[in-house]
């Protein structure tokens, strides 16, 4: 199993700097010293207010960072100005962003010991921003080197030591356990999606998945292809087929930490999209189209984190995850352009393109999941269509929903995280699109207009009627470098 090591700063609270090599003073962009700040300055005869007034780019945006050396007499080496931006526009997204660039800040300038003066006195009506910044912080602080071998002793954190000098430490800390649980899913999240193809394949990444959820108190079950076969998942089967490496289903079970009748609620359901490699089958993908297939298992991959978090954290309530994963190969063996093939449904699909392989795996995992789990509600995530960045870039994920609650739900989560979403239409046009002559659906449009939206169509066949239910496509956001 593969098993990567991350070196992370250790972060302290305390009400006095005691050895620091290097002070942190964040400011929003009205530049104004705080009380901290002020007592700072005026130990270092004002060079800090000299360097704000007189430095021509450091205008205290979101993010910007000054690095000031301090006289040889002076208490710390260097003190580091990190821009807040606006106070009235601070955000959950702006101020990660900020500790992300106050992370590579600190690694510029070779500190080992930082402290953070002036969290006490940036608190705003809405939020405490320093947990922002300590994410962005963790999260900037993510490298994925485990397989090289030149340097590889000197690998460090960027700062060894941080310390946040505040009164309300013990609060601090209880808050910073909870940023700590997530950025632990992340990680293992980008673990997962970048590592190799020979390493992670449908045996190992389920093998990863049951390894790393059940020591939390999820149940992990793994159906092989012959379990796969004995159900009727035709679909599943016929992307890997032409794979050494047989499709595995994972369910993931979490059955909730609250009182019983939150126990006893229907779970929510999260469904991912687990392609491990992508070569488009017989359809084959031309080099700049395959290159950085491996990340075609990112639904699969924020599933796992989400199902790690949400074990971390303690949800109330009873959630269920299936990932649906697959290599889709080429062999003498693989799925042929107008195969006709019967999906654990019942229903019969004609594939006319190997390479709209993604949709194939999540009809057999939705149906299962709906048919064994019965869930209140689906979110399902895959790397699902290119159409979608054509259609919204790289900071977007597309969403495509049944149902307006879910889709609030989803749009507010966003404003509060910072990962935007934009709504698609679901619409009975696009599923007239997917029409086969010879089965009673088939995996691609007559032509290429409204890519993203047919798919979201070919989904929406394998929900049941009713049902609550979110697709979200996340090409752009997953694969974004």
């Amino acid at each position: 199993m593969m098993k990567f090591e991350k070196s992370l700063p250790e972060i302290t609270f305390a009400k006095n700097p005691s050895d620091a090599d290097t002070a942190i003073l964040a400011t929003f962009d009205d530049k104004k010293l705080s009380k901290s700040a002020t007592s700072l300055d005026k130990d270092l005869d004002g060079l800090l207010s000299y360097q704000m007034e007189s430095h021509a780019k450091f205008k205290g945006e979101n993010g910007q960072t000054l690095c000031i050396a301090c006289p040889q007499s002076g208490k710390f080496k260097r003190v580091i100005l990190l821009g807040l931006g606006s106070k009235s526009k601070s955000s959950a997204e702006s101020l990660e962003t900020a500790g992300g660039l106050l992370s590579s800040a600190l690694k510029s300038a070779g500190a080992e010991k930082a402290a953070l003066l002036n969290a006490d006195d940036l608190k705003t009506k809405t939020n405490n921003p320093i947990m922002g910044v300590l994410s962005g912080l963790l999260l900037g602080s993510y490298s994925f080197d485990e397989f090289k071998t030149i340097d590889k002793n000197k690998k460090t954190a960027p700062v060894k030591i941080l310390t946040i000098i505040t009164s309300a430490a013990k609060s601090a800390e209880k808050e910073l356990e909870t940023v700590k649980n997530t950025v632990e899913s992340v990680f293992l999240t980008r673990d997962l999606v970048n590592a190799p193809p020979n390493k992670l394949y449908p045996e190992s990444f389920a093998d990863i998945a049951k390894k790393t959820l059940t020591p939390l108190g999820i149940k992990v079950q793994i159906f092989d292809e012959k379990s796969c076969e004995k159900m009727g998942m035709g679909c599943l089967l016929s992307v890997g087929q032409a794979s050494e490496h047989p499709p595995r289903l994972v369910i993931m079970s979490w059955e909730g930490a609250g009182n019983a009748k939150q126990k006893a609620q229907k779970p929510l359901a999260l469904v991912g999209k687990g392609i491990t490699f992508d070569t488009g089958g017989l359809n084959v993908k031309p080099f700049d189209g395959m290159v950085f297939m491996k990340v075609d298992m990112g639904g699969a991959a924020a599933v796992v984190g989400t199902m790690h978090a949400l074990a971390k954290r303690k949800c109330k309530i009873p959630v269920v995850a299936a990932i649906a994963l697959a290599e889709n190969s080429i062999s003498d063996e693989a799925t042929r352009p107008s195969d006709i093939v019967t999906s654990y449904s019942g229903k019969t699909v004609e594939i006319l393109n190997t390479d709209a392989e993604g949709r194939l795996v999540l009809a057999d995992a939705l149906t299962y999941i709906q048919k064994k789990h019965d869930p209140e509600l689906i979110v399902d995530l895959a790397t699902l269509t290119g159409a979608i960045m054509v259609a919204l870039g790289l900071n977007h994920c597309g969403v495509f929903s049944n149902d307006d609650k879910l889709w609030k739900n989803l749009e507010k989560a966003s404003k509060d995280t910072g990962e935007k979403v934009w709504r698609m239409p679901l619409d009975p046009s696009f599923r007239k699109e997917m029409d086969s002559d010879f089965a009673d659906i088939k995996n691609i449009a007559s032509g290429r207009n409204g890519g993203s939206c047919t798919a979201a169509a070919f989904l929406e066949e394998f929900i049941d009627k009713d049902r609550p239910w979110a697709h979200l496509d996340i090409v752009g956001v997953a694969m974004s470098k």
